[in-house]
């Protein structure tokens, strides 16, 4: 490698890094911007009376409610009260209610332990969705024109014991004589969805006044992961029209969105659990505002208005349910309204590769989860199926390799005849390889294809619940990234600490990288058009190491164990399956038999001679 090659080299890394740096500068100060901008419109929102948030033409039939610090003695007993906790449990899902309000104030998951509880305090504590005076459930009811919020009211709570097992809850508050508010919660055994509904007794006048009933739902979503920068990351609020369309926003880049088509169900959506709120016959329209709070207990804060269409009656009733559990994909298909999308498997240009997740990585996940407990191993039986799946494309990859090779020979005769004659050089390589029966481009298309199942690894890794808190060799969390040094400081591009398997697959990829020098082409080596390329693998791994420092520990360990196994696998079919020699001796025997010239070719030898031609008659520089 010549000074030159070198300078050039150089200059194309630095302008690479230079480009990277400004962009991701201009796109953070674009969604800082765009940030600012939203948080603004919720604010002058927010200024707004509570009315603002129905529809324009709904909104002049309301005023904000107005709840006195001491209530009038005689006023109904809806406004009289203590606020107790009422918790129902199952032994998967425990649920705390307030009497005042008559809502969920706290959910916690009995058999999940936060990061912190599991690792760090070695305490009991649950994992909790929610919890806290920050999160509101209210609904805005009409009630003789002004509009009553429900989290002001006092609920007379009522328990029920199910056959089933599981437990229902009926919060009922006393309005005005013959107004009643109903909220029924019921939790089934053994589940993490719970059913609800809200009932409105004696409102038949005061609902004709109106077209919507607002839910407002406020959560916070609490820091239950050991990286709370990535939580932040993967936090989104996704949604689900009626139409059955399926979309979703991350809270760091949206801050603010408006629904006005019917919405089935809306949820806040953290790494690997979420709360969801489904309709039965769908909201009217919705709208959500995000913020991610500077408190780091707290992941993200999101206000969503779920507007319930009406229905003028003495007796309406809304039915919901309300998910609050884990990021499973197996359990959140199952309710059969697309839930399963929360979970990134692939998106952007990537999409298709979401597909291989679902039709064959989880499904393999699941089936080796029923016989083997450790999920490392499970990690090394995957990389060994798909090694072997893709064997076929392997041995065509390399069987177009060692094509090259037995080529180099007549390619350097060709390069030392032409010199600098790139134009004719082409021309003749072309002609080699067509009658020698070689495709030049034989070894690129099998590595092309094997592409998608790295991506789709890439994507399931980090969003498989089942690696939470599950530890293998050093890394205590398969899920998140393995840590065996804490440097105490910021390293721009790689962070603060050591991942010890991201050391071990970048290790492992230059080995590979070395390993394959000899297995490349001679030709393209010599290509003076591919001096740069031949580099890059040996550039790759140092540009990933950077970038795979903070992931998850399983998918550096796959990509480890994916190129040890693509070591031995090349070993075996370059030592066992390829013979060169034999290789040599078809493609004398190709250049023998007489030779067919697709219109493709012949148009592409057309354009190589004029352009020849052309070079030809161009005057020489003096």
């Amino acid at each position: 490698m010549d000074r030159n090659s070198i300078i050039g080299f150089v200059l194309l890394i630095l302008i690479a890094g230079g480009y990277f740096l400004w962009n991701n500068h201009e796109q953070k100060v674009y969604y800082e911007q765009k940030r600012a901008d939203s948080l603004a419109k919720v604010a002058n929102q927010k200024t707004a009376p509570e009315a603002a948030s129905l529809p324009a033409s709904d909104s002049n039939t309301h005023t904000a409610a107005t709840t006195p610090d001491t209530p009038d003695p005689d006023a109904p007993p809806a406004f009289h009260g203590k606020n107790e906790k009422i918790t129902l449990s199952n032994g998967k899902l425990s649920i705390q209610f307030n009497t005042k309000g008559g809502a969920p104030a706290e959910a916690a998951l009995d058999s999940f332990r936060t990061y912190e509880s599991k690792y760090i305090t070695k305490d009991d504590r649950q994992l909790k969705i929610f919890s806290g005076d920050s999160n509101r459930f209210a609904y805005l009811i009409p009630v003789n024109g002004k509009t009553i919020a429900t989290d002001e009211l006092y609920f007379t709570p009522q328990e029920i014991d199910l056959p089933d097992g599981g437990k229902q809850l009926r919060m009922t508050a006393q309005l005005e004589e013959g107004q009643t508010v109903e909220m029924s919660y019921t939790l089934p055994a053994d589940r993490y969805m719970m059913t609800a509904s809200l009932r409105l007794q004696g409102f038949e006048k005061d609902l004709k006044n109106t077209a919507v009933i607002p839910l407002h739902w406020t959560t916070q979503a609490l820091h239950t992961e050991k990286d709370l920068k990535y939580e932040r990351l993967n936090t989104q609020v996704h949604f689900r029209y009626s139409d059955e369309e399926h979309d979703y926003f991350t809270l760091e880049r949206t801050a603010q969105k408006t629904m006005e088509r019917p919405v089935q169900w809306l949820g806040l959506r953290t790494h690997f659990f979420n709360s969801t709120i489904i309709a039965d016959q769908s909201f009217k329209t919705a709208d959500f505002s995000g913020t991610i709070p500077a408190d780091s207990n707290i992941v993200a804060s999101n206000t969503s208005v779920l507007n319930i269409p009406v229905v003028a009656s003495n007796d309406f009733t809304f039915g919901y349910r309300w998910y609050m559990g884990p990021n499973d994909y197996k359990l959140l298909k199952s309710y059969k309204i697309d839930m399963e999308e929360m979970i990134p498997l692939g998106f952007g240009v990537f999409f298709f590769v979401k597909y291989i997740s679902k039709w064959m990585i989880i499904p393999l996940f699941d089936f080796l989860s029923q016989f083997i407990s450790s999920f490392g191993i499970i990690i090394i039986c995957i990389t060994l199926i798909i090694r072997f799946l893709l064997s076929f494309f392997s041995y065509k990859s390399y069987l177009s390799s060692a094509k090259m090779r037995v080529l180099k020979p007549e390619l350097d005769e060709l390069r030392a005849k032409l010199g600098d004659n790139q134009q004719q050089m082409g021309m003749e390589q072309m002609k080699l390889y067509r009658t020698a029966g070689v495709n030049p481009l034989g070894g690129c298309l099998p590595m092309l294809l094997q592409m998608p199942f790295l991506l789709s690894m890439y994507y399931f890794f980090p969003t498989a619940i089942q690696l939470r808190q599950s530890s293998f060799l050093w890394a205590e969390d398969l899920s998140t990234f393995d840590s065996i040094m804490n440097l105490g400081f910021n390293i721009p591009f790689y962070g603060s600490h050591v991942s010890l398997f991201t050391l071990l697959m970048t290790a492992t990829s230059l080995f590979l990288a070395v390993y394959n020098r000899n297995m490349t082409a001679g030709a393209a080596s010599n290509d003076p058009n591919m001096k740069m390329m031949k580099y890059m693998p040996y550039v790759m791994p140092f540009m990933f190491l950077g970038w795979f420092n903070s992931m998850a520990a399983g998918l550096t360990f796959y990509y480890t164990c994916s190129n040890l196994v693509s070591m031995a696998q090349q070993f075996v079919i370059q030592k066992f399956f390829i013979d060169e020699e034999a290789i040599h001796r078809k493609m004398q025997e190709n250049k023998e038999k007489p030779k067919t010239t697709s219109k493709w070719q012949q148009k592409m030898e057309e354009l190589q001679k004029a352009q020849a031609a052309k070079m030809k008659q161009q005057p020489k520089r003096k």
